[in-house]
């Protein structure tokens, strides 16, 4: 990965939790603030070309992968804004989450730790690789970027895998922010992760990292 992108980073946040369904300050902020921010990202570049979105469609044409077929996640969301079909509501760290990939135009995925090995490897899908999606069928996650265990990938920068999704069981969360690019919005994007999880997640005991 690191000789087809060698800019590309991975942002870690590790806390403990109690998920609940909604927090309805959050929700407020994102239509107030975020929603209309966005609105005028789409205005100024165009989706294709936001900032850490321009990036990430270049890096998944490295990889070999079609970024108009299989968007970055953060396109995706950002794309139903601007589409004003708004975000589906799912718990309070998957909202958080996609809190912080629509402001900061990165991939995010939160993944529960209780089903995930010990060592984790952020890589290439494999030729033929696939897993089930999140409310999806297969998804096909060859040459995307991924994220494995010993058993398998577990998420991608795309759409993440039934098996470590969030429920309301979680009780400690790994969330991951996908960079591919060489400016210092990852670093930011950790920051102000950190105070939203802490804010209108309850996020506790909270390690954060960069891995390069």
């Amino acid at each position: 990965m690191k000789e087809l992108w060698p800019s590309v980073r991975v942002g870690c946040m590790q806390y403990k939790v109690k998920v609940d369904k909604k927090n309805d300050e959050m929700w407020t902020y994102l239509k107030k603030d975020i929603f209309k921010k966005t609105k005028d990202k789409i205005f100024d570049f165009g989706v294709n070309d936001i900032p850490n979105i321009r990036e990430s469609r270049l890096a998944y044409k490295a990889f070999g992968k079609d970024p108009s077929r299989y968007r970055v996640s953060s396109e995706a969301l950002i794309r139903r804004i601007g589409q004003g079909k708004g975000l589906y509501e799912v718990n309070t760290v998957v909202d958080v989450n996609n809190l912080i990939s629509i402001e900061s135009g990165f991939s995010v995925g939160s993944y529960d730790t209780a089903n995930i090995g010990e060592e984790l490897v952020v890589r290439i899908g494999r030729d033929g690789e696939t897993y089930k999606g999140i409310g999806k069928e297969e998804i096909n996650i060859e040459h995307l970027p991924v994220l494995a265990d010993g058993k398998g990938a577990i998420g991608s920068s795309t759409s993440d895998s039934e098996r470590a999704m969030i429920t309301e069981d979680a009780k400690e969360v790994l969330t991951l922010i996908y960079s591919f690019s060489e400016n210092r919005d990852l670093e930011k994007a950790l920051e102000y992760g950190r105070e939203y999880m802490e804010k209108y997640a309850g996020a506790q005991d909270m390690q954060c990292w960069i891995v390069k």
